[in-house]
């Protein structure tokens, strides 16, 4: 197969980080926000993530056909600001992109005011945002388990109504540290909101142009933490990490301590060293990190940790049913994953005498959330390119922080 990337086991590694990407998440919504603020700003270390790169071009687009590939956000936070701002737009995307459900974003929009039907299939893209012409409602329900993109994509739009917006959650809320990072970002840019326990208050308003500097990405960060759990020895820094943070994938600090990551914050970045493995068995909630599943999973594997996790449920609905494919590909080094009711215990086995081929499904997550696995065996990772989505450089990453490529 000629996209893919092989490596030979490495055990030792040490440097710094070149070219850590900023946050794809924070970009998104500052490009959203600038659309909305009707005003030029700059947006310093903007994500050169494909998809952020592919959401700063769709949003100014003249063309009437917005086709956003495989980037869920850019899906749903472009519907609900075409569709407020009145533009005229059929929004399709990959043949999995017209898988994952849409219509509680479209049900709500619709509410609003906002005219939307759907071109193939009932309740998944592609949709035709037709237009808006007022505000019918100062209020929606919107089930809160499902993605909080659909309510940041609320959130962002909200401020710009003429009556504001007050968004009721349902049910169990996912992901809500994203929930809480577009307020935060929402009210740098002179918003005003309240976030309660399944209510969000925002009053009506413009937003004022500022220049914003979007960190680096956590989630990208925890490739390096698996990394150096997973090592025999390992001391690599982060440049620019710092400890305040508004993304939920910092969490992955507290996740991989007991895993044998001693991590410290220093003014050049984030300092990460291999120390002693403390854990047997690890149990977490990812509902609010649900991205860094497929970076702890196979480190716990690998580790031989016992795992039992809660909060998987939106895995089923990314970029591919993350759940059969964590399943799947950590057969392959003897691990199974089996859910029991609300839980997933993942039970340990012994490792491959064969060097594994990792299918990554057109998932960059899986791609490089089994490359860590390098430090342990030789791998090859298929379909490597599918990197581009949020980390283009990862792979020349590894290479210059000593990680072995087969010619």
């Amino acid at each position: 197969m000629a996209d893919q990337i092989s490596f030979l086991k490495t055990t030792h590694l040490q440097g710094n980080v070149r070219s850590l990407p900023s946050s794809k998440s924070l970009s998104n919504r500052a490009l959203i926000i600038r659309a909305l603020a009707n005003q030029p700003f700059a947006i310093e270390n903007i994500s050169s993530a494909r998809d952020t790169q592919l959401m700063a071009a769709l949003v100014n687009s003249s063309s009437h056909l917005i086709d956003v590939m495989d980037a869920g956000t850019t899906m749903r936070f472009l519907t609900a600001y075409f569709g407020v701002t009145g533009q005229s737009k059929t929004l399709t995307g990959t043949a999995r992109m017209k898988e994952r459900p849409i219509h509680l974003l479209v049900n709500a929009l619709r509410q609003l005011g906002v005219t939307i039907r759907y071109v193939e299939k009932e309740g998944f893209p592609p949709i035709e945002v037709g237009g808006f012409t007022k505000q019918n409602t100062r209020e929606l329900a919107i089930r809160g388990d499902v993605s909080s993109q659909f309510i940041s994509a609320l959130m962002m739009i909200a401020h710009v109504l003429p009556e504001g917006l007050t968004i009721l959650l349902e049910g169990k809320i996912g992901s809500k540290p994203y929930i809480h990072m577009t307020g935060e970002l929402m009210r740098y840019f002179g918003a005003q909101l309240q976030i309660e326990a399944s209510k969000i208050v925002i009053q009506p308003g413009k937003y004022s142009g500022k220049v914003y500097t979007v960190e680096p990405d956590w989630s990208a960060a925890s490739y390096w933490f698996a990394i150096v759990a997973l090592a025999e020895e390992a001391s690599i820094v982060l440049p620019g990490v710092k400890s305040e943070s508004l993304q939920g994938d910092r969490a992955i600090v507290d996740i991989m301590q007991p895993l044998g990551v001693l991590s410290e914050f220093k003014p050049e970045g984030l300092s990460l060293k291999k120390t002693q493995i403390s854990a047997t068995s690890l149990s977490w909630d990812f509902s609010d990190c649900p991205d860094l599943a497929q970076t702890v999973l196979p480190v716990c594997a690998a580790l031989q940790v016992k795992g039992r996790f809660t909060g998987l449920e939106s895995l089923r609905v990314k970029e591919t049913d993350r759940i059969a494919a964590l399943q799947n590909e950590l057969k392959k080094i003897g691990a199974e994953l089996s859910e029991e009711g609300s839980e997933w215990v993942l039970t340990p086995g012994p490792a491959p005498k064969a060097s594994p081929v990792f299918h990554t499904y057109h998932d960059h997550r899986m791609a490089m959330g089994f490359a860590p696995l390098a430090t342990r065996m030789n791998i090859t990772i298929e379909d490597s390119s599918v990197v581009k989505k949020s980390y283009p450089t990862f792979w020349d990453d590894l290479k210059a922080i000593g990680f072995k490529v087969v010619p």
